[in-house]
C-alpha cells in the first residue's frame, strides 16, 4: 500500500508570526489551499524550528543572534494542518531553555502531535518515532549536527546531536537498522544557513544514512531548498516564518513536498510551489512558480536528477 506524505520545512511560529496569531488566530497563517494539501495526505510532518511555551529564559549566550519562542495557541496551527508528528532537533529547540522545550513537548502530546529529536534526556531525545497509516509503519528518525551546547544528555533535556559527516554513530544507525518498520525516514537538521546547494560533508552524510538504511532522508537548515538525489532531499527549504528575504537566495520561495512511498522505497515526489509571505504562507501564482520551476530543475539537475512537470508542478518519479 502506497502512502502519501506532506514534508514541510523549516516552520517558525515566533516573533512577528507570533504577533500574528494573537492579532487574527491560529489559523490566519496558511492559506487555505495549501492547508489542504497537507490535511488531505496520509501523513503531515514538518522541521517545528521554535519551542512553544509561555515560560523560559533566552539561552545564555551572547553570540547566539536570534531567540524562536510561540505561544501555546500555535499549537491550534499545526492541528489545522493537520500535522502528525515534527522533529524539534534543530537549533532553536532550547532557544528558552530546558523549561520551555519540556512544555513544548507537552502541549504537543496533549494536541496528539508525534515528535521525535528531543526529550527530558538522551535516551527520549534520540528514541525513533513510529508512524502509521494504511497499514504501513514508517520509522522517522530525527537528528541535529548543531548546536553541540543543545545536546541532550543522560540527565539533561535537549536534542539528538550528532556530528553528521561520515559513517553514522552507532546509535543512529542502530536507530535507522532496526526492526519494526516497513520505510524509515531520517530527518536531519544539517549544514550552514544560506546556501543554495548542499556542502560536502552533507553530501557525504547523506550517502552513509542512505547506505545504513535509510528508505528517505528528508534535511532541512538552510532556509532555502535544494535538490533531489536518489532518496535525499537535501533541504526542505522554509515553510513559515518572518525571517528577512535575501534578495539573490530568495528565501520566501518555498515547496510543500508531497512524497509517495510503499514498502520498496520512494516512488513519486510532488512539489508545490509556495510563497513565503510576512508570517503568511501561500501558492506561488504563475511568475513565481515558474521561477521556482526553474531554480528546482537546476538544483536537481547539478545532483543528476531529471524532473518531469505535471499540471505546472515539479515530479521525481523514482
Amino acid at each position: 500500500m502506497a502512502v502519501r506524505i506532506a514534508l514541510a520545512g523549516d516552520t517558525m511560529l515566533g516573533r512577528g508570526v507570533a504577533e500574528r496569531i494573537e492579532e487574527r488566530g491560529p489559523r490566519s497563517l496558511v492559506a487555505p489551499e495549501v492547508a489542504m494539501l497537507m490535511r488531505d495526505a496520509d501523513l503531515c510532518f514538518l522541521n517545528l524550528e521554535c519551542c512553544i511555551s509561555d515560560r523560559g529564559a533566552p539561552w545564555p549566550d551572547p553570540a547566539k543572534p536570534f531567540f524562536f519562542r510561540a505561544p501555546p495557541a500555535a499549537v491550534e496551527t499545526l492541528v489545522d494542518l493537520g500535522v502528525d508528528a515534527v522533529t524539534l532537533a534543530n537549533n532553536h529547540a532550547l532557544d528558552f531553555g530546558a523549561e520551555a522545550l519540556l512544555d513544548t513537548l507537552a502541549m504537543l502530546d496533549d494536541a496528539e502531535i508525534a515528535h521525535v529529536g528531543a526529550g527530558p534526556d538522551i535516551a527520549s531525545a534520540r528514541e525513533p518515532l513510529v508512524l502509521s497509516a494504511d497499514g504501513l509503519p514508517l520509522r522517522v528518525i530525527g537528528v541535529a549536527d548543531h548546536p553541540a551546547d543543545f545536546a541532550a544528555g543522560p540527565r539533561r533535556a535537549g536534542i539528538a546531536h550528532e556530528r553528521l559527516d561520515g559513517v553514522p554513530a552507532d546509535w543512529l544507525e542502530a536507530a535507522i537498522a532496526a526492526p519494526g518498520a516497513d520505510a524509515v525516514l531520517v530527518t536531519p537538521h544539517w549544514g550552514p544557513n544560506m546556501t543554495s546547494e548542499p556542502i560536502p560533508r552533507v553530501r557525504a552524510a547523506a550517502e552513509a544514512l542512505v547506505s545504513a538504511g535509510a528508505t528517505v532522508v528528508a534535511g532541512h537548515s538552510a532556509h532555502v531548498f535544494h535538490g533531489v538525489s536518489g532518496p535525499v532531499l537535501f533541504d526542505l527549504g522554509d515553510f513559515l516564518d518572518d525571517y528577512a528575504v535575501d534578495p539573490v537566495l530568495r528565501n520566501d520561495l518555498g515547496l510543500l513536498w508531497l512524497l509517495t512511498l510503499d514498502r520498496d522505497g520512494p516512488r513519486r515526489l510532488e512539489v508545490v510551489p509556495l510563497v513565503l509571505d510576512y508570517c503568511v504562507t501561500r501558492l506561488a501564482d504563475d511568475d513565481d512558480a515558474a521561477g521556482i520551476l526553474k531554480r528546482f530543475r537546476s538544483a536537481c539537475a547539478a545532483l543528476g536528477t531529471e524532473i518531469a512537470e505535471e499540471k505546472g508542478r515539479p515530479v521525481v518519479i523514482w
